[in-house]
């Protein structure tokens, strides 16, 4: 197949893609069929067919990825369908003519697509810490942009910021958390810190930042002292379960997990292009 036949029927595959009532993807056998170089649907069912057996074979449910529904024409017709899921999309794929040049691109894409799942599933955890990370970074930059507005500058604002950690850490400063965690003196804290905390220093952040513009506060002393109110209260809530901030264990430091994510997805997205 061409290559920009075959980019073509990679994004159109990905263009007709739907989301259900659960946020769960799916495509419809109807419109699966016409790309996949099928005249006819009842051709493409004995390839949806094969497709449920090889399922039921390696011990797999094919009614949870091959679901019954029907699809209504423009007449307002309805005719019988499948909701599609990327598995079923995959193993169709592998049932589907050899000699099909489309058979073939849509073997590589959903093999790829279901990669790229399998390993968004096995890393979600570090990829909610680098969701966590980018959201503490845009709160705190409209928390000093709030904090500025309010005539406190940058020393002010660093200042403030240092208290609100010596709060949440139970007594120690960032510093102090730093060398207790051994990060290096010119890296940010937050950088290898678990979701947990980061979250927790985005809510006091975030909380500080609504509060000085809610009830017009100005001037170091009532902003720093708000902060640290708020950070009081939410280190109260993580220590009513149980959650000592200043004794998690630290974590990878997070832009070398973003860098190890980008090549594992940067290696799959090659494969695809390829």
């Amino acid at each position: 197949m061409d290559k920009a036949v075959q980019t073509k029927l990679i994004q159109t595959l990905e263009d007709i893609k739907k989301m259900d009532e659960n946020d769960s993807e799916y495509w419809s056998a109807r419109e699966l069929a016409p790309l996949l170089d099928y005249s006819t649907y009842d051709t493409f069912l004995a390839v949806v067919e094969r497709a449920m057996q090889s399922c039921k074979t390696s011990g797999i449910e094919p009614d949870n990825h091959f679901k019954k529904t029907a699809l209504f024409t423009e007449k307002g017709r309805a005719v019988p369908d499948y909701k599609l899921s990327r598995y079923a999309c995959y193993i169709i794929a592998q049932n589907g003519s050899p000699t099909k040049a489309a058979i073939a691109t849509a073997q590589m894409y959903f093999a790829v697509q279901t990669r790229r799942q399998e390993v968004m599933s096995t890393h979600i955890e570090e990829i909610k810490r680098i969701e966590a990370r980018k959201k503490l970074t845009e709160t705190e930059k409209r928390f000093a942009e709030t904090l500025y507005q309010r005539g406190i500058d940058g020393k002010g604002i660093s200042e403030i910021r240092s208290v609100g950690d010596e709060v949440l850490f139970g007594g120690n400063t960032t510093q102090q958390m730093k060398e207790k965690l051994g990060v290096a003196p010119s890296k940010p804290l937050a950088d290898f810190l678990p979701t947990v905390t980061i979250k927790a220093k985005d809510l006091a952040a975030e909380i500080t930042t609504v509060n000085t513009r809610e009830k017009n506060l100005s001037g170091k002393p009532k902003i720093k002292e708000e902060h640290k109110t708020n950070n009081s209260e939410v280190r109260e809530l993580l220590g009513r379960r149980g959650i000592i901030p200043e004794k998690l264990p630290k974590e990878d430091d997070i832009k070398k997990v973003e860098t190890k994510l980008r090549k594992t997805f940067g290696q799959i997205e090659s494969k695809e292009s390829s």
